[in-house]
């Protein structure tokens, strides 16, 4: 019963509907109460909605069923954060760390942190070292009467203070989709400064922290559903969005962007078949809802224009604009000499190429293999 309430509850966050997820994870926590990833993952369902008290509560709940859960204590250090408790979020960071001194994510925390606390000030040191002592007294003849206080009495404690609730910004959205080698994740936000952006990805997850104007920051935390390679992976800061790529580690299909513990798909990827006469542009997506999302891509498509591309991807530009600029002859030329030399020859000459079959022509120091 808990445990297929839990994997509906997971079915929800995929699909982006928070609230609905955090019910079913109620449920589930209702039906076994002992289960620390029921709190855990609930508390990330608080945090998407900023609800960061009651994903601070879950956290503290799960560390006290299980010690050693280590995302317990990164979201629990992420909720104190925007809480704007520094103090109590470094020691909930530096606990995770100790626990798992391999994830980076926790150093970039730590330095958020850091840079959010007063520098401490020398003066109040240096004036007490300098301060005069007070002469001491010479003891008295006269009998003293003892109070109970002097050996008994406890200092009186504080109460504790209740977090203060930081001010919602405006809601940011995200959304995904794949290809053969990669998984793009797309954050729509404006103008975001690059020295404002930092993103820390990981083999199994990506964090992400965005300084905005409001005073707020925004924040996106994903376990990934399958491994993909750090080292390959990499972001692009635009006026309109904020685009993260990331190389799967193996070519198969994802059918969800987050997951835990979710077994690979034995069938590789293979591209859907494209539509002949598509009505509406769709955004392939973890979310069951389908967006339109022909408004955006007006908004991006003058930025796309004029984007200055580099690389392999100027080159691909330039062939693509040949294509389709060319006669029938040349993107016949172009498409048999490319298929039949698998890749290493592209010619516009129909009349060279119509010949015969176009030969493997490998760069210079590589030898050519057929698999």
């Amino acid at each position: 019963m808990a445990a297929e309430l839990f994997s509906k509850a997971n079915e929800e966050f995929v699909s982006e509907n928070y609230q609905r997820a955090i019910e079913l994870y109620s449920e589930a926590i209702q039906a076994e109460d002992d289960r620390d990833d029921f709190y855990v993952n609930r508390a990330q369902a608080y945090l998407k909605l900023e609800k960061y008290t009651e994903a601070y509560n879950d956290c503290s709940k799960a560390c006290t069923i299980k010690p050693k859960n280590v995302k317990a204590h990164l979201r629990k250090g992420i909720a104190l954060f925007h809480l704007k408790d520094y103090k109590n979020a470094i020691d909930a960071f530096r606990e995770g760390q100790s626990l798992d001194s391999a994830d980076s994510s926790y150093a970039k925390w730590l330095e958020k942190c850091e840079a959010e606390l007063p520098p401490l000030s020398s003066s109040s040191t240096e004036q007490a070292s300098s301060a005069p002592t007070e002469p001491t007294e010479e003891p008295s003849t006269q009998p003293t009467a003892q109070t109970p206080s002097d050996s008994t009495t406890e200092p009186p404690t504080m109460p504790p203070a209740e977090p203060v609730k930081m001010p919602s910004g405006p809601k940011t959205k995200h959304d995904w989709y794949q290809t053969a080698t990669h998984v793009i994740v797309t954050i729509l936000i404006k103008n975001v400064a690059k020295e404002d952006f930092t993103a820390d990805i990981q083999e199994h997850t990506v964090s992400v922290s965005i300084r905005q104007g409001s005073g707020t920051d925004y924040s996106l935390e994903l376990d990934l559903a399958h491994p993909i390679v750090p080292a390959q992976s990499n972001y692009k800061v635009m006026s309109t969005k904020v685009e993260i790529k990331l190389k799967k580690e193996e070519g198969i299909q994802w059918t969800k962007l987050e997951g835990e513990g979710q077994p690979k798909e034995p069938t590789a990827y293979m591209a859907a078949p494209v539509a002949t006469a598509p009505t509406t542009s769709q955004y392939p997506s973890s979310s069951t809802v389908s967006r339109d999302w022909d408004k955006l891509a007006l908004e991006v498509a003058e930025e796309e224009k004029t984007e200055k591309k580099e690389g392999d991807a100027a080159l691909n530009s330039l062939f693509q604009q040949i294509y389709s600029d060319g006669t029938d002859d040349v993107k016949r030329a172009m498409l048999k000499s490319f298929y039949e030399s698998g890749g290493t020859v592209l010619s516009t000459n129909w009349t060279e190429v119509g010949k015969d079959k176009v030969d493997v022509k490998p760069p210079d120091g590589l030898e050519w293999k057929k698999y």
